[in-house]
């Protein structure tokens, strides 16, 4: 199992065969996590930096927890009493971080681009844990484990992305991955919250709940990004439930058999209905939280292999 990249920037950048790699290590670190087996030497001997430059529940709490259950030393730093509140760029934050040689790299960042910047100035990897509005790559990998387990497979199926479009790197993310693995992907949505060209990424776009939902095999629901939302892009949520909230009449037209999805935080009753999202027969929203641990730790461990093999005497393998 490898990775061809020194960082996980994004989806774009991943072969299938890798997304494969990543996704069945997961799988195994789920079921070891299931089991309360740690697997602690992996990362021992590296650090793990996470800057979260935007606020994150679930994200960074996984990410932690990955690199603890790894043996890794982890340091979150709190970046809103950082010295780029004092004028700091970026690029210099990254030189100061760079001269404490960590190994691990775990940024989310609101401007598009700004992770990927990092990278090209520090020496270790680097995982986006989402850019403003252009990726999260290991949400798209946590929700792709989560659609393979409980389906068995993670190719030819019908994925219907709902909601706000338009500001979310969730979306994105799941758009290209869904995509390399063979998968019809639907979007669905007001045209207030499509970006322009989304047809450009081979899918189908929807404004009508009832049309775009029919014979889907998964409903992924996305938040309300209203810290992105520079206007009036929905009438208001009480209408917005009305027309693109998901509730039991909606998921009646996909399949029998379709899970929910939610990246979090939820919006209940703006987004879906607070008893559909608590469904324990057709909701996975909590399997998507655990899956996001052990998606963590594979990506890490990946990155790490590649970290000390670059690292390593030339004629030594590691």
């Amino acid at each position: 199992m490898t990775l061809r990249t020194q960082h996980l920037l994004g989806i774009e950048q991943l072969h299938p065969d890798e997304i494969r790699s990543l996704l069945d290590l997961a799988d195994q670190y789920a079921e070891h996590n299931r089991r309360g087996e740690w697997h602690r030497d992996v990362l021992a001997g590296l650090t793990q930096i996470n800057m979260f430059f935007e606020s994150s529940t679930r994200t960074q709490a996984s990410f932690e927890l990955a690199g603890k259950r790894l043996g890794a030393d982890v340091m979150s730093m709190a970046m809103s009493q950082s010295s780029l509140n004092k004028g700091e760029t970026l690029i210099d934050t990254a030189l100061t971080l760079n001269a404490m040689r960590p190994d691990l790299l775990v940024v989310r960042h609101g401007q598009s681009g700004a992770v990927d910047l990092l990278a090209q100035k520090v020496n270790c990897a680097v995982l986006n844990a989402g850019d403003g509005r252009h990726e999260h790559p290991t949400q798209a990998l946590l929700d792709a484990l989560t659609i393979r387990r409980a389906k068995g497979r993670l190719h030819r199926l019908n994925v219907a992305i709902c909601g706000d479009i338009a500001h979310s790197r969730v979306a994105r993310s799941n758009i290209l991955l869904l995509g390399k693995m063979e998968n019809r992907v639907r979007l669905i949505g007001p045209p207030t919250l499509m970006p322009t060209g989304i047809a450009d990424f081979g899918v189908e776009v929807y404004d009508d709940m009832a049309k775009g939902l029919k014979d889907v095999d998964v409903v992924m629901m996305l938040r309300l990004q209203k810290e992105r939302m520079d206007g009036g892009f929905i009438p208001s949520e009480r209408e917005y439930f009305h027309r693109y909230g998901l509730d039991a009449a909606k998921l009646a037209h996909a399949k029998p058999d379709a899970i929910v999805m939610h990246p979090g935080p939820m919006n209940r009753g703006v987004e879906i209905d607070g008893t559909l999202a608590d469904d324990i027969n057709r909701s996975v929203i909590q399997t998507q939280v655990e899956m996001g641990v052990a998606v963590r730790m594979a990506a890490m461990d990946l990155l790490a292999r590649n970290l000390r093999a670059a690292r390593a005497p030339k004629g030594v393998t590691v």
